[in-house]
């Protein structure tokens, strides 16, 4: 359920904005990402797993404050994030 450590350095070598960065807003949206993505498909076959909803939830929900706290500070690096992930439709 979780993502693989390869996956995770992918990301963060995708998303950084410079070197050794994996605190930045783009890196941690990414990461929480590839999580959800992958929490999500896990519920196509166990829909009653409630506990994992749970911190799906919770993640939708950090992601979901760490964009408000990118698009405060740099409205132009939150739309290119958005639109590097396809959040937004």
């Amino acid at each position: 359920m979780s993502i693989t450590v390869e996956e995770k350095n992918r990301l963060i070598k995708e998303y950084a904005t410079k070197d050794g960065d994996t605190g930045s807003p783009e890196v941690q949206v990414a990461v929480l990402s590839s999580r959800i993505a992958t929490l999500t498909e896990h519920f196509k076959g166990h829909k009653n797993d409630n506990h994992s909803r749970r911190g799906l939830l919770k993640m939708v929900a950090k992601r979901r404050t760490q964009l408000d706290y990118l698009k405060k500070k740099d409205e132009a690096r939150y739309t290119a994030l958005i639109a590097r992930l396809g959040l937004r439709r």
